[in-house]
């Protein structure tokens, strides 16, 4: 355990606390499929500074994607995946320069207020018009490059896009997963540019990556196809709940 203190730079209370919250996210993510950042972000965000986060939120994603990817990108709408990737590539520095612009309390509550508004948006089932053509697809992963500069929630942005676009629950999936792994290889070139992925940020997303695939492999086993339409107002309830929590803290603590 010292070892692992020492290389991470965190409390032995700290370091606990992201090993139980990684595994829980991972369960969720098993079995729903997305959520996996938004729930990090949203618990752990109250004792983390956001930017501290990202770098650790992007080896748990890509982890998460690599051992989901052989199940959901053959059902992914590729053409939009990769325009989708290409806006992402434009927001993701817009974003990740105004997490590092701010002040920690500032970001933390920015992070938190967009986790909630996109999982009510989603919650709600709020189709946002205009997003069917080629304008429109880049523009959302834009704002989903912002939105994982940010508070890494590019993958919630994009859960809203394709929820406009009616599009079936099987592609949609998979397009979320194509998407995560894709941006993600584009946005570790960024974020080692800003300077956010720093040795002491690996060695904390290496070290969390067993709990968080341990709980994605047990979400995956979990998974019951007849309570399939309960997991996702679940899962976005539960965003609600803990980000608005984590605001009250923030603010009023």
């Amino acid at each position: 355990m010292d070892w692992a203190l020492q290389i991470t730079d965190l409390s032995q209370g700290t370091f606990l606390a992201l090993v139980a919250i990684t595994f829980v996210a991972g369960i969720v993510r098993g079995f729903s499929g997305f959520a996996l950042s938004a729930l990090v972000m949203a618990s752990a965000a109250t004792f983390l500074a956001p930017v501290l986060l990202i770098p650790i939120l992007w080896f748990l994603e890509m982890s998460a994607s690599l051992m989901m990817a052989r199940a959901g990108i053959k059902d992914a709408d590729r053409g939009v995946a990769l325009l989708l990737v290409a806006g992402s590539v434009i927001g993701w520095p817009l974003g990740l320069w105004l997490t590092l612009s701010m002040q920690v309390d500032t970001s933390r509550a920015v992070a938190l207020s967009i986790i909630v508004v996109l999982a009510v948006l989603q919650l709600g089932k709020v189709r946002i018009p205009g997003l069917s053509s080629k304008a429109g697809t880049l523009t959302a992963g834009i704002l989903a490059g912002i939105g994982s500069g940010l508070a890494h929630v590019g993958g919630m942005v994009i859960a809203l896009y394709v929820l406009s676009l009616g599009s079936a629950a099987r592609s949609m999936r998979g397009t979320l997963v194509l998407f995560l792994f894709a941006s993600g290889l584009f946005s570790l070139f960024i974020q080692l540019g800003f300077g956010t992925m720093t040795a002491t940020a690996a060695a904390r997303g290496l070290l969390l990556i067993p709990p968080t695939l341990l709980g994605v492999w047990l979400g995956t086993k979990l998974f019951i196809p007849r309570w399939e339409s309960y997991y996702k107002p679940f899962c976005l309830s539960l965003l609600i709940g803990l980000a608005s929590l984590g605001l009250i803290r923030t603010q009023f603590v």
